[in-house]
């Protein structure tokens, strides 16, 4: 069975912008066929060192990478959420991975959020329900030490 697509093409996007995100596209795709607990401690490992990305700079990420690539503005939502994580992550910041079940009709997904909501997604928060999570590590005022353990 067909499905057919159709693809809004977003606002235009600078060279070098564009650049990193066919090379994020690029390094998400061999990661497709990862299990689900060396997807999620590979993104545990990208994440270090990297600030939380804002809501904005998530969006322009996600922007970015369905410009550059067909199947991440269409079905491709493993890829895209990747490939904006990556993205991100390739500009100092880490927006939260989610994996998980859309409710209605029930169908897995993937997706970023930022400041506490699904990134460019047209459906409210709520809508998804995720079953794993990779959030940006939270970051050490200077001058603090790390605690026990």
């Amino acid at each position: 069975m067909s499905q057919s697509v159709t693809l809004h093409r977003p606002e235009h996007v600078p060279w070098r912008r564009r650049l990193k995100a066919r090379l994020a596209v690029a390094a998400a795709r061999p990661l497709l066929g990862l299990a689900p607990a060396r997807l999620r401690r590979l993104c545990a490992f990208l994440r270090r060192g990297a600030a939380p990305a804002g809501y904005e700079q998530a969006l322009a990420a996600r922007t970015a990478v369905v410009a550059v690539s067909v199947r991440c503005a269409g079905q491709g939502c493993l890829q895209r959420s990747l490939a904006t994580a990556v993205l991100c992550r390739l500009e100092g910041a880490w927006p939260t991975w989610c994996a998980g079940v859309r409710t209605r009709p029930f169908r897995g997904h993937a997706w970023v959020e930022a400041d506490g909501r699904p990134v460019g997604e047209p459906y409210p928060p709520g809508y998804f329900v995720p079953m794993v999570k990779v959030p940006p590590l939270e970051r050490q005022r200077s001058g603090e030490h790390p605690g026990p353990g």
